[in-house]
């Protein structure tokens, strides 16, 4: 595994994280992290969300370190330090939403060399949940999972859902399938044209003050928008993963009660048909749980790591 670079800002411990390059078969380059806990007791398998890079998770992963885990992430294609899939690196894009799989075959291949500690457990935030539902639906090897903020449905009504798959069909045959979609930012990244009080993604200043000084610091890891060939495959990934069957392992899915991007009641409805799983309703929270205040955050963590344990306790 050859050694990528891992960010710091200044005031920042030193990183305790080792990045590495990854090779997909078919042929693009990813960039993962590993952070080593000193006594594991089991690895969590980290899937970030859409937009999202190793730096964001670090402070998370040191807590799940402390808490006994190893922790292993990587920036899925399209954003981070991975390979961009078009000449605008800017935009988000895919060529096919099922190709986060390849990503995540050589995640799993990355854990078997590194011979992370067992049993895993799946930790998958939003974008990251759409793709961690269809791994564990292809047998990704962990023991439990939990989702923050799952992206199951978007937060947009049937008539603009609609709308949305005719215009991106359109886009698809003018050849604007790498331009950004109406309505998703356009070229630029989210923090660094959103105020505070207008974002969607946290109530906690601090944390918020953090996500835009990594933005405005590195901003090879950002991108903007989604492109129109993303969002046409992101809503038919969704279509396809509601006619998945519920996996049988035990499953914790956080949302906050201001989510405003994914589809709460789509998830409502997955987790109402799901024997394992279980709803945990986070009073005030926005779109992430685990950069918020810490009166919404800790409690999550803490039913977080009791889920991993008692997962862990009964195999």
């Amino acid at each position: 595994m050859t050694p990528a670079p891992f960010g710091t800002l200044p005031g920042d411990p030193s990183p305790a994280a080792k990045a590495f390059w990854l090779r997909t078969e078919d042929g693009l380059r990813l960039r993962a992290g590993h952070w080593q806990a000193e006594n594991p007791r089991g690895s969590v398998l980290l899937f970030p969300g859409r937009t999202e890079y190793l730096e964001k998770y670090d402070s998370l992963a040191r807590e799940l370190n402390a808490a006994g885990y190893d922790v292993l992430a990587a920036d899925w294609r399209g954003q981070g330090l991975s390979d961009r899939l078009i000449a605008d690196p800017r935009p988000g894009h895919v060529g096919r939403f099922t190709d986060y799989q390849r990503d995540v075959v050589e995640l799993v291949v990355a854990a078997d060399e590194l011979s992370l500690p067992r049993p895993w457990h799946l930790l998958a935030h939003s974008m990251g949940g759409a793709i961690g539902f269809a791994a564990l639906h292809d047998g990704l090897p962990v023991q439990s999972a939990v989702f923050s903020a799952p992206m199951l449905g978007l937060n947009r009504s049937a008539p603009v859902l609609l709308f949305a798959r005719a215009f991106t069909a359109t886009a698809e045959r003018f050849g604007w399938g790498e331009r950004p979609t109406p309505g998703s930012g356009g070229y630029d990244t989210f923090v660094l044209r959103c105020s505070f009080q207008a974002n969607l993604l946290t109530t906690d200043g601090l944390r918020w003050a953090r996500t835009v000084a990594e933005a405005a610091s590195w901003p090879e890891r950002a991108i903007g928008g989604v492109s129109n060939h993303w969002l046409s495959e992101a809503l038919a990934e969704i279509r396809r993963m509601s006619t998945l069957p519920a996996p049988t392992l035990p499953v914790l899915v956080g949302l906050g009660s201001d989510e405003r991007i994914v589809s709460s009641s789509a998830i409502r409805r997955r987790v109402a048909d799901w024997p394992s799983a279980r709803l945990m309703l986070l009073p005030g929270a926005r779109h992430e749980p685990l950069m918020e205040r810490d009166s919404i955050r800790t409690p999550f963590l803490q039913a977080m790591l009791a889920h991993f344990a008692a997962a862990s306790a009964s195999a």
